[in-house]
């Protein structure tokens, strides 16, 4: 034993001078019944993590570059070095300078590991390239697992094997952007006793929280089936009312809606039985509803209820306790969080006014075709082991039983025949660009009274001009409002003019905002995917802005079809920067501000003051004598500046600034006309891709964000910006003649119907294209992503990833473009092969 942990250590001690080092030379005591693990961050001539496992006498040991990630789509690589002695785990200080490793070394989590039972000999686990385990820290809790990649030739031979460490999915997981460990759990843990060993698969201790004073909610995401995985959802009745949040501090209650408006004055019999009850200080979940006779809720009755101001007899079905007693509880599996409010509601007195959500027990089709017999709205389905998101998320699901949602009225006809107060409601719906478009009306579902209370709110907002851009088709003398009251509407289906038909009236909304109100369309819900955007909360902590950033306007919606708003795209900046920096040191940069979002007027800046723009630095007049000077991008906090100035699109030029006479790459932007279908615009960047090779140069891929392609060609800096337009020109223009039943040399639309324009007029001096991880101002805020020529033909679309999904890709960052600076060649030999004369 003694001679194979002498011949396991040799490599360990061999790099190291211990009369130099504090690092122990051997050492340490075996754990006994339970495995050591230690992550020790490093901070050598790269910050990065040790994680080490105890076995056979020593610490298999891994050093992940990003740290452990809680959120299982984070596949963090972690590269194998040699074992350390068990004496290690207990190590914190600093290594000299010129020794190997230098830099400073805290222990940052420590604790046991175990083997899952699915992989009981972790020597075999090991040797065969995966590893299940689970470990027991003061940071890192539940179920992980380390998978050696595939390499070249045998792995065994190769002296540092790559692997990715993964956490798998259960009570522990939380999604990357809305929590990062090594962010917000920084320091050491050496002197901190070992926290209490919990069961396999229970979740970590909710963090102690101040009460926060506003908070967003859960919102559920509508599914066009029940998920395959029903096993792995709860279901509750899809209550047909107000969502609302109540606010304790321990003596007074506040009545919250979804938007942020403040109720409580408005439901003061509510209020009441709720401080009666007593309840400990959190934020408390749920639905305000107006039962009739049978017991069922009756949306209708609700309204009337605030409109009459007899509120009294409003019944709150609570669902979810995101915060209580001190403590964060959005972390914790949603069962966890409904089995304490479930019990805290049991020990109070009962109140007739305040109930609990039941979960129900069946197939969640059977739940479904019972609630629609009673005539109910549908069911909510929930994730189990799923946090508290405090956005939309498919972690919640709403199954209906028939086709129902918000519109916006923007006008109505005049009554006809003995019908009193109007005869129909104009509805409308918001693109993705922020318009109000015309989705039909609605005549039927009104009550007399329902009718002259209408025609009295309708007449205060009449308005002399349509508000729907485009026409009201088939609309008969229309009058028109401010489009300020939402109507709760269902109907039969969708036209596909984009009308509803056989639509019935239920009620006006007073809890939703007119400008938030878009076509809703069901999503497919799979097997553990979550299938909306990831997104922050203000509220919650950040883990990639620095905690001096602050973000005005934070909350304001930029784009409205995937609702991200200012700060999503903050962080999103935040979290690629050092990425894009990679794409933008150097070269002059173009912003693009949408000060009112997507949709909106858009501001081109090659020039700006940048004083107030820290990381934005303007460039040398000498660059373009007759212009202000241009600007670059030199750091993430210049990213953030510009974010924070609403700049979404960041563009480059083809030179650096360093040599701006002389461009050194091309730009080719496969712009695809009216009917090419996304196959033909993959093929057109395969057969650009062989005719450059055909001319010697390198070709490079990228998605553009929006609806195309990019091919980037490196190229040394030799010829002036006349010569190198002039020869992307002509190596268009070969393209064109030579498969002319696919591209076209000229723009315009009027050109390129059913064909592609290769855009070279990119290539022209000062002209840009839009930078690598730059988000894009189009529904859904796609953005441009480096990509391999392998991957092309899985791709799916040129904003195949976009602000809300690139935590899929992250991991795989700029590696596609590795050796690309390397790749540069001079163009004299590709315009000799094309036949190109510079021109004089």
């Amino acid at each position: 034993m003694k001679a194979a942990l002498k011949t396991a250590l040799k490599p360990y001690r061999a790099k190291r001078n211990f009369a130099v080092t504090p690092e122990p030379a051997s050492g340490g005591e075996e754990a006994g019944g339970a495995l050591a693990f230690v992550i020790q961050k490093h901070w050598a001539s790269r910050l990065h993590y040790d994680f080490r496992l105890e076995l056979d006498g020593t610490l298999k040991s891994w050093a992940v570059p990003k740290g452990p990630s809680y959120d299982p789509h984070d596949k963090r690589m972690a590269v194998q070095v040699e074992d350390h002695p068990l004496a290690y785990a207990r190590f914190e200080g600093t290594i000299p300078a010129k020794q190997y490793g230098a830099g400073k070394v805290i222990i940052w989590d420590k604790g046991t590991w175990q083997p899952q039972p699915a992989t009981p000999d972790a020597r075999a686990a090991l040797a065969a390239g995966e590893l299940k385990f689970t470990l027991h820290g003061h940071k890192l809790q539940g179920n992980w697992v380390l998978v050696r990649m595939k390499g070249k030739g045998d792995q065994r031979s190769e002296k540092q094997p790559a692997w990715l460490l993964i956490k798998e999915k259960d009570g522990f997981a939380r999604p990357a952007l809305e929590f990062s460990v090594v962010d917000e759990q920084a320091d050491s843990v050496a002197h901190k006793a070992m926290p209490r060993r919990k069961k396999s698969g229970e979740p970590a201790p909710a963090p102690a929280a101040r009460l926060p004073a506003t908070l967003s909610p859960q919102l559920a995401t509508l599914a066009d089936a029940p998920p395959p995985d029903a096993q792995q959802w709860l279901f509750e009745v899809k209550f047909d009312g107000y969502r609302l949040l109540a606010r304790c501090d321990g003596e007074r209650v506040k009545l919250i809606t979804r938007n942020g408006n403040d109720w409580t004055a408005r439901l003061p019999t509510l209020r009441q039985a709720l401080e009666r009850l007593g309840l400990p200080p959190g934020w408390y979940d749920g639905e305000i509803v107006v039962q009739d006779a049978s017991g069922h809720p009756d949306f209708g009755a609700l309204q009337r209820a605030f409109d009459g101001e007899t509120t009294g007899e409003i019944v709150y079905y609570l669902f979810d306790v995101p915060y209580f007693d001190g403590h964060d509880l959005r972390g914790q599996p949603v069962e966890a969080r409904r089995a304490l409010l479930e019990q805290l509601l049991r020990s109070l007195p009962a109140s007739p006014l305040v109930r609990f959500s039941e979960a129900l027990d069946a197939a969640p089709q059977q739940l479904l075709d019972h609630a629609c017999r009673l005539g109910l709205e549908g069911v909510i389905g929930k994730r189990r082991g799923s946090p508290y998101a405090t956005r939309r998320s498919g972690d919640w699901i709403k199954l209906k039983c028939g086709l129902r949602q918000e519109f916006v009225i923007g006008g109505y006809t005049a009554p006809q025949g003995a019908r009193e107060g109007l005869g129909s409601l104009l509805l409308g719906v918001h693109d993705a660009h922020g318009d109000l478009r015309y989705a039909g009306n609605v005549g039927s579902g009104f009550d007399d009274a329902a009718l002259r209370d209408l025609r009295r709110r309708l007449d205060a907002l009449a308005i002399e001009t349509s508000p729907f851009s485009g026409k009201a088709g088939g609309v008969r003398q229309p009058r028109w409002v401010r489009p300020q009251l939402v109507a709760e509407v269902g109907f039969a289906q969708w036209t596909s003019g984009g009308a509803v038909r056989h639509a019935v009236f239920h009620g006006l909304r007073q809890d939703k905002q007119p400008a938030a109100i878009v076509r809703e369309r069901p999503q497919r819900i799979d097997h553990g995917k979550e299938n909306t955007m990831r997104k922050h909360d203000e509220g919650e902590a950040d883990s990639v802005l620095p905690a001096s950033f602050k973000v005005s306007h934070a909350d304001r919606v930029i784009d409205r079809d995937s609702g991200a708003r200012k700060i999503d795209l903050v962080r999103y900046y935040a979290l690629v920067g050092k990425l894009m920096l990679v794409h933008l040191k150097g070269r002059p940069v173009s912003l693009v501000r949408a000060p009112a979002g997507v949709g909106g007027e858009l501001f081109f800046q090659k020039h700006a003051d940048t004083s107030t723009m820290p990381g934005v630095r303007q460039l040398g007049a000498s660059l373009d004598p007759e212009h202000p000077p241009m600007l670059e991008v030199a750091s993430v906090q210049g990213l953030l500046s510009a974010a924070q100035w609403n700049v979404v699109e960041f563009h480059t030029q083809n030179a650096l600034a360093s040599a701006y006479d002389t461009p050194n790459r091309l730009v080719f932007d496969l712009d695809p006309g009216k009917g090419v279908a996304w196959p033909a615009i993959r093929e057109a960047a395969v057969l650009l891709r062989a005719f450059l090779t055909e001319l010697g140069l390198p070709a490079w891929l990228k998605t553009s964000g929006g609806k195309g392609l990019h091919v980037v060609v490196p190229i040394r800096p030799k010829h002036d910006w006349e010569t190198v337009k002039a020869f992307s020109q002509a190596i268009v223009a070969h393209m064109a003649r030579l498969i002319p039943e696919r591209f076209v040399v000229k723009s315009g639309p009027a050109n390129r119907v059913g064909k592609i324009f290769i855009d070279y007029l990119r290539n022209g001096k000062g002209a840009t294209t839009v930078c690598a991880w730059s988000a894009r101002t189009r529904s859904g805020l796609g953005i441009s992503v480096p990509l391999a020529w392998d991957e092309l033909d899985q791709l799916k679309a040129g904003d195949q990833w976009n602000v809300g999904n690139v935590h899929s890709r992250l991991d795989v960052g700029n590696a596609p473009w590795a050796g690309y600076a390397r790749s540069a060649r001079g163009i004299d030999g590709a315009m000799q092969k094309l036949g190109f004369t510079a021109p004089a």
